[in-house]
């Protein structure tokens, strides 16, 4: 009896030990954090409206704007993308919003990938190509991408020839997320990286950050994408451990699994991303 009572002790100091480390990893995240991201501008039209006109330098009116959207790849075994934040505006055009905080989440050949898949579902079969509508990449990326100092990166197709603008629609944008100047560009990335609603310059963005964290039932939606991305990391491990035993022992799949004690459920969690690498 004394033993079990420990034993449930242990348990309890386990779940207050976690919950004191999600509850702590909520408090320190940021918009720059995917968790906090996706959240904050999923349906949240106002909010999107506000970063858009601030780095489009126009007048916006969303329709639309869904957070962590997956589109699929048509191409048997291509690659399926997730848009951080896709907006489209009241004209149809199409806006794809990625926060990154690495530079291989940013690279430009990534922008390419994800102009081409928004562009490839545009048009329904036999529309003229000129029906097509503008869209934009945006990569709002934590560090200076391009190391110029720059707020702002626009990457639009040129003739090279002639130095003129190809006008084809398609719009990369870079933003640079450690400018700091004394402008809208420059409040909207303190806000970026502010953690405390409390200290934002725009209340579109303090609202929802104030929600997801310092509201109860935010808070709950919060930490249970916490919780689920955490699971996701230790499976995206347990899948890197499994490919590297096998390369470097010559076990098959099964025998890795088996040696590794994983359990029948965590299996076809390991097995299926597996699958996706």
């Amino acid at each position: 009896m004394i033993k079990n009572e420990k034993i449930d002790d242990g348990n309890h100091l386990n779940k207050r030990q976690n919950s004191y480390e999600v509850s702590r990893i909520i408090d320190n995240l940021t918009l720059f954090d995917d968790d906090m991201m996706s959240l904050a501008f999923d349906k949240n039209i106002p909010a999107t409206e506000l970063v858009l006109r601030i780095i489009l330098k126009r007048d916006i009116i969303v329709k639309s704007v869904e957070g962590q959207e997956e589109y699929k790849n048509p191409l048997v075994g291509g690659r399926d993308i997730t848009l951080d934040i896709h907006a489209i505006d009241i004209d149809g055009e199409e806006i794809d919003i990625e926060v990154q905080g690495n530079s291989e989440g940013a690279h430009v050949r990534r922008a390419r990938f994800h102009s081409a898949m928004m562009d490839s579902r545009m048009l329904r079969e036999k529309d003229a190509f000129n029906k097509i509508k503008d869209s934009y990449v945006i990569f709002i990326y934590k560090h200076d991408k391009f190391r110029k100092g720059l707020p702002v990166y626009r990457a639009d197709r040129t003739v090279l020839e002639t130095g003129e603008p190809l006008n084809d629609g398609s719009h990369i944008i870079y933003v640079n997320g450690k400018y700091r100047g004394n402008d809208d560009i420059g409040k909207l990335m303190q806000d970026f990286n502010s953690s405390n609603s409390n200290e934002m310059h725009y209340k579109e963005l303090a609202d929802s950050v104030h929600h997801f964290k310092e509201t109860r039932k935010g808070r709950i939606i919060m930490c249970e994408a916490v919780k689920k991305y955490a699971e996701e990391c230790k499976i995206e491990d347990k899948a890197m451990t499994t490919l590297n035993l096998m390369k470097n022992m010559k076990w098959t799949l099964e025998e890795t699994l088996d040696n590794m004690g994983v359990s029948d459920k965590k299996e076809r969690d390991v097995i299926a991303k597996l699958l996706q690498e």
